[in-house]
């Protein structure tokens, strides 16, 4: 198990215990008594058995004193990787899902959204979602903002302050005939989403990068989808946007744009898909329409929350990886009701579970699959697996320090389970209470500092 190839580094942290992570080959790895050390850069030094200490402090010089020893319900697991999450929407997460997605948007959505021309509004909910979103054990987040420069940039430097790895998205949409005054021209959009990427990148956050973000087709012309798919791909920037969530949705882009193939080919055709794009959703996209998206290396985020919340579908997650196409779940706030990715685990198992009622030929995805894709699925989808999602030597330390034992939490341990049911226990059963630290990039982010509170 030794994996000790980056000598001479400066460690600035050992920890003793069980890990747990998945590999490309394997949906769960349990690593027990294993020693993890993290260098000063936050990036993992060397894996190792524990009985190889002697050998591990030698090597990279640092004392068996100062280990952090895990106690026997606690362990290690990557941090969770949330592909898409509408941070302006967090306001009123757990209300308003009494419509269809085409009203709940004109109803819910746009009204709120418009309101982000108010920085202390924006300050206050982005602060709250960032808070909330760690606390839950989100390393990484694919956020979607609204189209006001200025708001979507306070979210970057909020996530940065916080120390969460971000991809935060300036939405861009030019057509919207239910809420007249939510929406910009195309020459506004393309300025703004310009001015959007110079400032953020200007900033040098380490780990909060901007993403090109097309609401949908439906509020976007073509000649802005064709300008943003240009600024994408002369900025080399990550995608994001939605596809063929609900039936009437698929319908109205079919009616809006009779001259292409599909709704995927849409995107394609003012080259929107890529191998940085996260497409959420996807309930209804044919076999093509798959393999389109695993011949331009785009990946999909799986929102099984508001897929059901909103009555838009169910995804079969079992037929995308059949088709080799990256996955990635995500929350969907607000249209899922949750900001946990705990909650999406367990709606990605429950909605494969009702694809096998309904044919018993079905294979439902195990716990340990969709655990893969809450982490190093979800960085995947982001292309971001070079540097997060799994306990590999010379990436980030992204992860969570989980106790299932928790003093007030919500399991009941009653006897010794071994590492692989106290997982199954905490993605079923646990929350905040049972992430006691997390760690972006090898620095602890929560608990919060005073700097934070």
């Amino acid at each position: 198990m030794a994996n000790s190839s980056r000598t001479h580094t400066d460690v600035s942290h050992v920890y003793r215990g069980t890990f747990v992570h998945s590999t490309p080959q394997t949906a769960l790895q349990v690593l027990e008594d294993a020693l993890l050390g993290v260098d000063t850069d936050g990036k993992i030094a060397f894996i190792g058995k524990g009985s190889e200490v002697d050998t591990l402090s030698q090597t990279f010089g640092f004392s068996a004193t100062n280990i952090t020893q895990l106690a026997p319900h606690e362990f290690f697991m990557p941090g969770l990787v949330d592909t898409h999450i509408h941070a302006s929407q967090y306001s009123y997460a757990g209300t308003a899902l009494d419509m269809p997605l085409l009203q709940w948007l004109n109803t819910y959505t746009f009204p709120v959204e418009s309101r982000f021309k108010d920085l202390e509004f924006a300050n206050k909910v982005y602060t709250q979602v960032v808070r909330r979103t760690l606390r839950n054990g989100t390393t990484t987040a694919c956020y979607h903002a609204t189209i006001h420069t200025e708001a979507s940039l306070l979210l970057g430097q909020i996530a940065n302050d916080f120390g969460q790895r971000a991809l935060v998205g300036k939405v861009c949409m030019d057509r919207n005939n239910s809420v007249k005054h939510y929406k910009e021209t195309s020459q506004e959009s393309q300025e703004e989403t310009c001015r959007f990427i110079a400032e953020l990148l200007n900033k040098k956050y380490p780990r909060v990068k901007p993403v090109v973000t097309p609401r949908f087709a439906p509020s976007c012309t073509g000649a802005l989808l064709g300008q943003l798919g240009a600024i994408a791909k002369n900025n080399n920037l990550h995608i994001q946007s939605h596809i063929s969530e609900n039936v009437e949705e698929v319908k109205l882009v079919k009616d809006m744009f009779p001259e292409s193939e599909s709704y995927t080919h849409i995107y394609h055709k003012y080259n929107l898909l890529t191998d940085k794009t996260v497409m959420a959703h996807g309930c209804y996209l044919s076999d093509e329409e798959l393999n389109l998206f695993r011949e331009t290396g785009a990946s999909l985020s799986h929102c099984p929350n508001s897929n059901i919340s909103l009555c838009s579908g169910i995804l079969n997650v079992r037929n995308v990886l059949k088709h080799k196409v990256k996955l990635g779940l995500g929350t969907d706030v607000a249209g899922g009701y949750s900001a946990s990715m705990l909650d999406a685990v367990r709606r990605a198992l429950d909605s494969s579970k009702v694809l096998t009622i309904q044919d018993p030929e079905h294979e439902t995805l195990t716990f340990e699959e969709v655990f893969r894709l809450a982490t190093l699925g979800g960085s995947q989808a982001l292309s971001m697996d070079d540097q997060t999602g799994n306990f590999e030597v010379g990436k980030d330390f992204d992860a969570l320090r989980v106790n299932v034992a928790a003093p007030g939490g919500p399991m009941d341990l009653i006897q010794s389970d071994a590492p692989k049911i106290l997982l199954e226990k905490f993605l079923n059963l646990g929350d905040d209470r049972n992430i006691v630290e997390v760690f972006v990039a090898g620095r602890k982010v929560v608990p919060f500092t005073d700097k934070n509170e």
